[in-house]
């Protein structure tokens, strides 16, 4: 191959020529990452990458190499104590993506046997999950979401709905009371939009802590109580963290996966005009996926990998969106529909990715459902999608539809400018404001 048979660097990718690393945190990533994508692939199955400013990786970006990362945990491990670089001093303690990579005692990050004895406790926990009670709740939830804008003819169906509905169904699968509920959604909600993002952190591990405390004391029918029962035996601390992440690990990817579902089905004629959300579904997970880029591990010793080299302690990540993308430009796009790498594989793939499912399709099924005319209120190219090395997230999602007449009086949320206006001039009222205690007073009445 010569340097003619190379892509062409992407706009604004300042690695072509450079011997840089490929940056993957900046608004032309996020814009075009399949540009990206085609472009690394001339480094082979592997591509060096920039995450964050002095934070560099290896992204995989073939599927056949991913599935061989992915399911050996003898030469790839997950805690995150071997990363060299993190021991070494060379990353900095605010760098913005160390949260999601540095080391925590939970099933995501651990090996061995304590890798098992955690992540049993996660999956069999959540195995106890009814789905037709989930479903229930579902849309239950979505009802009251949608009530809250459907007389307005319009909606930011990103932060009014897809955002909220995770949160939602979370809470109630956590069993969390109302005033420690408003807490985990402000938290959540802070840390991934960055909106005062050290106070939301605070705020959900204390509301985390006394959640703990509340089922220590009075256990009820919920995961929090089910993981705290099961023979493992976590201890506060352990419950502490397995709940942070389940939280946060599973409201993030599921509000993406709502929103790149609900946005393929606006753009997209074939979906719109058959309903077909199952596939819709599955092509976002092949094309979109909610994390695009993660799952991270780090060699236990020096070796060749995939035609290249690695040294114990690199970081190492998977390119779940651009392995996807290779399989299907290696079948022809004749791939089958559950094959794709969004849920991860090997020994930590997702642990509920069917609970993820049926919350998905519950959720977009309410909305056509509700609102059968809805539509883009600006044109798809206008559209923006956030910056980031770990998620393939929109900002915003903007539609319009024929209003609803009122059913049932539901108290609004604030809009999600008011939010940004009073997140830090108020964060201790924002905290109590009753967006899960409005819903649980709104299921009494």
């Amino acid at each position: 191959m010569t340097s003619e048979d190379f892509p062409a660097p992407p706009p604004g990718c300042p690695a072509h020529g450079s011997g840089q690393r490929i940056p993957m945190y900046t608004a032309e990533f996020a814009a075009d990452p399949q540009a990206y994508f085609d472009y690394m692939r001339h480094h082979g199955s592997t591509a060096p990458v920039e995450l964050a400013p002095g934070v560099e990786a290896t992204l995989v970006t073939d599927y056949a190499a991913a599935l061989d990362l992915l399911q050996n945990p003898g030469d790839f491990r997950k805690d995150p104590r071997r990363w060299r670089d993190l021991n070494e001093g060379r990353i900095s303690p605010d760098s913005p993506v160390l949260p999601l990579l540095g080391p925590r005692p939970t099933c995501m990050f651990t090996d061995g046997a304590e890798h098992l004895r955690l992540r049993q406790a996660v999956t069999e926990s959540f195995a106890r999950v009814d789905s037709h009670r989930l479903s229930v709740n579902v849309d239950r939830i979505a009802h009251y979401l949608l009530a809250q804008f459907s007389t307005r003819g319009s909606a930011d169906l990103l932060n009014d709905y897809a955002k909220q509905l995770p949160l939602f169904v979370f809470n109630e699968l956590f069993g969390c009371p109302a005033e420690i509920g408003d807490r985990v959604m402000f938290g959540v909600s802070g840390i991934f939009d960055g909106i005062n993002a050290e106070r939301a952190n605070e705020v959900l591990i204390q509301a985390v802590a006394e959640l703990v405390a509340l089922k220590r004391s009075r256990p009820g029918d919920d995961v929090t109580s089910w993981l705290m029962q099961h023979p493992a035996k976590l201890d506060d601390a352990e419950m502490i963290h397995q709940l942070v992440l389940l939280i946060g690990a599973g409201a993030e990817p599921l509000r993406n996966l709502i929103a790149n579902t609900v946005h393929l089905l606006l753009t997209n004629d074939r979906y719109a005009q058959n309903g077909l959300l199952e596939d819709a579904l599955d092509e976002t997970l092949w094309h979109n996926p909610p994390i695009s880029n993660y799952a991270p591990h780090y060699p236990a010793r020096d070796m060749e990998f995939a035609g290249g080299k690695l040294s114990a302690g690199d970081l190492v990540l998977v390119g779940f969106q651009a392995a996807n993308a290779a399989s299907a430009r290696a079948a022809g796009g004749q791939t089958s529909n559950r094959a794709h790498l969004a849920w991860s594989a090997g020994p930590h793939a997702c642990p509920s990715k069917e609970p993820a499912r049926l919350i998905t399709l519950a959720a977009i099924e309410h909305l056509f459902n509700e609102l059968p005319d809805v539509e883009l209120a600006v044109p798809e190219e206008s559209l923006t999608w956030r910056p980031g090395p770990f998620n393939r997230a929109l900002a915003q999602l903007p539609a319009r539809f024929t209003p609803t007449t009122p059913r049932r009086s539901v108290q609004p949320q604030p809009t999600r400018t008011e939010q940004e206006a009073a997140a830090d001039a108020t964060a201790s009222n924002k905290e109590r404001g009753g967006l899960w205690s409005s819903f649980l007073k709104w299921v009494r009445a």
